[in-house]
């Protein structure tokens, strides 16, 4: 069981109608935000450190993750799995990626509990981890679909994302503009009680700009959605919309006096700017161990990989 200090640092506060309704949103969407495959993309960089070429791949939210063109382009021989959400994510998933890039034998598509155990050497998930109350049986699914030595990749949002937005919103006393996010050390200290070995978190922080406040809060909508539980209850006015706005241009506006004095930098003053923490991580499936006790089960697959190393891999 996992120990009380992780439990109490793994469930969060989101409101499950509103994840439910931003699912939803993402499966109508006519692409996944492009967010996500920049991501994948980044993401996809990593895997040069790994040695092991996997066969055989579970994507996790694979259409939502937009990692498909990424673990092509780094696999092409692999065996594919696409775990999706919901039977819709499923329905849909053809007219996002043409079938040349995901070719049917070896592209398939299951629902998170029709994947089996050890079934893959590498798991991928794209920027989902957020999006969950409790990560922890998630966690253990993912360790529970590789096979021993096979390794975990994924990325998700950090609670550095999105300070400017929350210093407006606290300012002005609208409550909260997002659900809490988990920091990497938690998230890495999860792998552990999951059964991952070896743990690696990282993290980098990307800046955004638009050209006015509208534009940025067009597509921070395409990228998810307040889901915290206690976020104003009802509608927003459009009144309120427009003092939101005003507040994100007037941050723009004092951003760009700061820069008056002929500092040369990268910065983009008189555009709005926000900046999202992407936090990445990788670990591995250990040889199980066999607990001493009086009696003690084991699966049969993990006998089998026990006897196997015991015989130095023969």
């Amino acid at each position: 069981m996992p120990s009380a200090d992780i439990t109490s640092k793994t469930r969060r506060d989101i409101d499950d109608a509103a994840l439910e309704r931003l699912v939803q949103r993402l499966a109508a969407a006519p692409q996944p935000p492009w967010l996500h495959a920049e991501v994948a993309r980044r993401m996809g960089e990593r895997l040069e450190i790994i040695k092991l070429k996997p066969a055989r791949i579970v994507d996790w939210w694979a259409r939502a993750g937009a990692g498909g063109n990424t673990l092509h382009q780094a696999y092409p021989a692999a065996r594919r799995t696409e775990v999706e959400l919901q039977p819709a994510d499923i329905a849909q998933r053809a007219r996002w990626w043409p079938v040349a890039l995901t070719p049917a034998a070896r592209v398939t598509q299951a629902r998170a509990g029709e994947v089996a155990d050890g079934a893959a050497q590498l798991v991928w998930a794209n920027m989902m981890l957020h999006l969950l109350a409790d990560p922890m049986p998630t966690l253990r699914a993912w360790q529970r679909a590789l096979s021993v030595d096979g390794f975990l990749m994924f990325s998700t949002l950090g609670p550095g994302s999105l300070q400017q937005l929350r210093a407006l919103y606290g300012a002005n006393d609208w409550g909260p503009p997002l659900a809490a996010l988990t920091d990497m050390h938690d998230i890495g200290d999860m792998l552990v009680e999951a059964g991952f070995a070896d743990p690696v978190m990282d993290q980098e922080l990307l800046t955004l700009t638009w050209p006015d406040a509208r534009a940025a809060l067009l597509e921070l909508r395409s990228f998810g959605a307040n889901l915290h539980p206690r976020r104003n209850a009802g509608l927003r006015t459009p009144r309120w919309r427009r003092r939101l706005e005003a507040g994100l241009q007037r941050m723009a506006g004092a951003r760009n006096d700061d820069h008056s004095d002929g500092r040369n930098d990268d910065s983009n003053p008189g555009r709005i700017e926000l900046t999202l923490e992407i936090v990445y991580g990788h670990a591995f499936k250990p040889l199980p161990r066999a607990r001493v006790l009086p009696e003690s089960t084991v699966a049969l697959a993990d006998m089998r990989a026990m006897v196997r190393a015991g015989r130095g891999g023969g």
